[in-house]
């Protein structure tokens, strides 16, 4: 019996060994917000690029850096921007058993950069944390009534951060008294290692534009080289912290010089390149899909409409209909 046993004891060890481990990544579009509601027709592509997960983002809007008020739920709004069509949305996505992240954003008129919201009193300061206290408690009950998979705190806001660090640690206690599940928060990829809350999170989420090549059609093989200096400081960070990183955004346009600054979104560059936006893209999954402490990401940005977005001669995020969404689904599918 003994012997059976220890016979059992190897052939299991190296039958496990024979199987490479592949652990199971959030492989995330970040399902835009329409005027409309969706249905079966609009989840279809997300299911067939191999996705598993989705982030919804409701919005609240603010009207300038120095403003203090959260406009957000109102009637004046897109219906996926509101509660109860980012409701609406969660509840179609998951008769495709897509696993749900919410992730409440804000928008600022003219579209300032959210890490620049800054008072300049206090009496403005305590009328942005209770306007932004309104605003995500909300929707952390939203995340709790839907039981999403994980909860987003916040995107972008490192000034609100950094001058308020008390008022955010009282918030996430008060979001943990709401919702249940996993929290995140989405730092900007140059803010993440001085967001000071990791340790009450459940992931580092960071919305992953790093610089990887100043070439204007950079090879796989060059963003790889450029990802060399990104990634051991990542992964020591997760390892420090021991905590998983996931990327809440991640994404290329299909422009000329797509690597370099990753995170322009303005209409400056037109100049159509899709192989630039394919060998980025290839390059991100090859680093990083792969990693036991990588938790996977949300491709930014997937439309409802599929039909009716990207191609070809669209210099924009969205992968659809172009090139690099075949890349996203031979990744998703081997990693789901």
């Amino acid at each position: 019996m003994r012997y059976f046993l220890q016979f059992l004891l190897v052939f299991v060890l190296v039958g496990c060994a024979a199987v490479p481990f592949k652990p199971v990544k959030f492989n995330g579009v970040s399902f835009v917000a329409a005027r409309d509601a969706v249905d079966t027709t609009h989840v279809n592509p997300v299911v067939n690029v191999g996705a598993n997960s989705a982030a919804i983002m409701p919005f609240g809007f603010i009207r300038n850096l120095d403003n203090p008020t959260i406009v957000h739920n109102t009637n004046r709004q897109w219906y996926g921007e509101t509660r109860a069509g980012a409701k609406q949305y969660i509840e179609e996505l998951r008769k495709a058993k897509i696993k749900i992240m919410v992730k409440p954003q804000l928008w600022i008129t003219h579209g300032f950069f959210t890490g620049f919201l800054e008072m300049k009193t206090e009496t403005n300061w305590k009328l942005l944390e209770s306007s932004y206290s309104d605003f995500i408690l909300e929707y952390a009950e939203l995340a709790e009534e839907v039981n999403a998979e994980i909860f987003c705190i916040g995107t972008e806001l490192e000034n609100f951060i950094k001058h308020r660090p008390e008022y955010w640690n009282g918030l996430i206690v008060k979001i943990k008294n709401i919702y249940k599940g996993k929290l995140t928060y989405a730092a900007n990829w140059d803010e993440y290692k001085r967001t000071p809350f990791w340790e009450q999170l459940d992931y580092i989420g960071i919305d992953a534009y790093f610089p990887v090549s100043d070439k204007q059609t950079p090879t796989v093989e060059d963003c790889l080289k450029g990802w060399e200096k990104h990634k051991p400081v990542i992964q020591e960070f997760s390892e420090q912290l021991n905590r998983p990183i996931l990327f809440t955004e991640y994404g290329y346009r299909s422009v000329d010089f797509s690597g370099r600054e990753p995170w322009v979104s303005d209409h400056t560059m037109r100049d159509v390149n899709l192989e630039a936006q394919v060998n980025t893209t290839k390059a991100l999954f090859e680093t990083f899909w792969k990693e036991d402490w990588f938790a996977g990401g949300f491709v930014w940005k997937w439309f409802h409409k599929h039909d009716k977005v990207g191609g070809a001669e669209n210099p924009m995020f969205t992968p659809q209909n172009k090139p690099v969404e075949k890349v996203i689904q031979s990744y998703y599918t081997q990693y789901n």
